[in-house]
């Protein structure tokens, strides 16, 4: 398992969210996640997963209760406050469920200049970031190609070169495998291997229990009533098939 550090990346604590007209998504939910962690939200579709995500990533806050991120707390009026709002999202970096929508300037390496030209910096620096993550994740050949053009593997591929690039401390991913070929997954788990043993706090959504296991050593899992009802180690978590069956996670014939 790999070792984290004390200091808290962020603080839920009672928190309470409902879209309008709807039942509430989250309900009650107190939640702490420490530096350097590898966390997976896990539950049924429809628990609340994406709307826990958005509010760590700065998209959302809850209605009740309180969410503090790295020793202090978040506020409307701090998210509105343009300083703190790039200060935020230069260090916590969010790849969507669904590729398309984070993705809409005509080159990827626009897309990927994007977010570091809004945090100021210089052309040169941008320039060497950009060189930097497409070696990385190996799409030098995608570099001049319509992001909408491209398979989904690539859009993912893009997507997190994006965040990336802006080096972020956290990284937040929404069922990260969701219409990835195989290949293509075991990349990504192998990425994110090699991003969690460089000290990033990874946490991760998602349904797959095949995937769980590879991305996360804690798991948070959810009921159908938005609601916590484990938070344990997550090989720990993956065996207790009388729980997963329970919150309709899977069915009779999961077996351990």
């Amino acid at each position: 398992m790999t070792t984290h550090s004390n200091k808290t990346i962020f603080q839920l604590d009672h928190a309470v969210f409902t879209y309008p007209y709807e039942e509430p998504v989250l309900r009650n939910i107190s939640l702490t996640i420490q530096e350097g962690e590898k966390v997976c939200i896990l539950g049924a579709n429809g628990c609340g997963k994406s709307t826990l995500l958005k509010i760590f990533s700065g998209l959302l806050l809850p209605q009740q209760g309180t969410f503090a991120a790295f020793e202090n707390e978040v506020t409307e009026k701090k998210l509105n406050d343009d300083s703190f709002s790039k200060a935020y999202h230069k260090k916590v970096g969010f790849i969507f469920q669904d590729s398309d929508v984070q993705l809409f300037c005509s080159t990827v390496e626009e897309e990927i200049a994007f977010g570091l030209l809004q945090q100021g910096l210089n052309r040169d620096t941008v320039t060497r970031r950009i060189d930097d993550i497409v070696k990385m994740l190996e799409i030098e050949h995608l570099i001049n190609k319509a992001p909408f053009k491209l398979s989904g593997g690539e859009k993912k591929k893009v997507a997190l070169a994006s965040v990336l690039a802006m080096n972020p401390d956290v990284l937040i991913l929404d069922e990260p495998t969701n219409g990835l070929d195989p290949r293509t997954q075991m990349w990504l788990i192998r990425l994110l291997d090699s991003l969690g043993e460089a000290g990033k706090t990874i946490i991760s959504s998602t349904h797959n229990l095949d995937l769980v296991s590879r991305i996360s050593d804690r798991a948070v899992l959810f009921d159908e009533d938005h609601s916590i009802v484990a938070d344990e180690p997550t090989r720990a978590l993956i065996q207790n098939a009388e729980l997963l069956k329970a919150v309709n996670l899977v069915d009779e014939s999961y077996r351990v």
